[in-house]
């Protein structure tokens, strides 16, 4: 008896896809896939009546290079005027960590990506504070303090910023717990690049010890929002949010233990659905494909 070998399968590739709604849309993307010889896989899509805006996501089988496959949509994004992103499936997305003292939410991101359970490589963490550098390094992470003190300090720290994007390719921004409001230039220079967590679940609550004043107003629910970065604070478009209850019995201690919980959690999962382009704008708002 011979072996034979497996035939390799051809590469998965994931493409995200909107434009105004139109009749057509599915049946000319479809057409164009198949005529470069792919094979769809997967297929979500929706419609937005309050937007009039049409959202698609697609896993694509196919022993065609990137560029054949892009030519054969050319003509549906010129048709549809679309807003487009072809990418390999499981390819790793290059990811900038932004923190500065909170360890909880930088430990997971590095954690899942070592135990390859998150989709990104991750070449730096960048902090305004040096907490971070022994947590960085365990992972084998390189780490840069960079001190932000006054207006000078915060212009130069995001100024590392850029070049770090620039020097390593980076296409995902995480703020992971980072405790500096970005500048308008900023924001707007990396939009829909970057993304936040933040305790959204204590609306009232603000400052550095904002579960030791959920325990002494006793709330019931606590949880954590992760959501695009603008130039309004805490406005952005919003990823994923978790909440869980609590009651009387808990500490302000083991409150704070339950929120970074959730923020760890929330954070991962949205990087995650980033990572896969299962996230698509539309407007204020997010269309997750999951």
């Amino acid at each position: 008896m011979t072996d034979q070998a497996t035939p390799a399968r051809p590469p998965h590739r994931v493409l995200s896809f909107s434009c105004d709604d139109r009749p057509g849309i599915v049946h000319a993307i479809a057409g164009a896939i198949v005529a470069a010889g792919g094979d769809i896989t997967e297929s979500q899509q929706f419609s937005s009546a309050d937007t009039g805006r049409f959202f698609m996501r697609l896993q694509i089988q196919s022993a065609a290079d990137d560029d054949r496959l892009a030519d054969a949509l050319a003509a549906v994004v010129e048709r549809y005027d679309a807003t487009w992103h072809l990418d390999e499936v499981g390819r790793p997305l290059r990811t900038l960590v932004l923190g500065s003292t909170a360890e909880h939410c930088v430990n997971d991101l590095l954690f899942r990506q070592r135990a390859g359970q998150l989709p990104v490589e991750i070449p730096l963490v960048l902090s305004n504070h040096g907490k971070l550098a022994d947590l960085a390094g365990f992972y084998g992470v390189p780490f840069e303090h960079v001190p932000v003190t006054d207006d000078a300090s915060k212009r130069a720290f995001e100024e590392r910023v850029i070049r770090a994007v620039e020097e390593h390719d980076i296409e995902l921004v995480v703020l992971a717990r980072y405790m500096q409001i970005l500048s308008p230039g900023l924001c707007a220079r990396l939009s829909g690049r970057i993304i936040n967590i933040h305790h959204s679940f204590l609306p009232g609550f603000k400052g550095a010890n904002p579960y030791k004043q959920a325990h002494a107003r006793g709330v019931k629910l606590i949880g954590a929002t992760a959501h695009f970065v603008t130039s309004d604070l805490d406005e952005g478009p919003i990823v994923e949010q978790n909440v869980v209850r609590v009651d009387h019995s808990r500490s302000a201690r083991e409150l704070m233990a339950i929120g970074q919980d959730e923020e760890s959690r929330t954070l991962t999962q949205a990087v995650r659905w980033f990572a896969e382009h299962r996230v698509l704008l539309d407007g204020a708002r997010t269309i997750i494909f999951r």
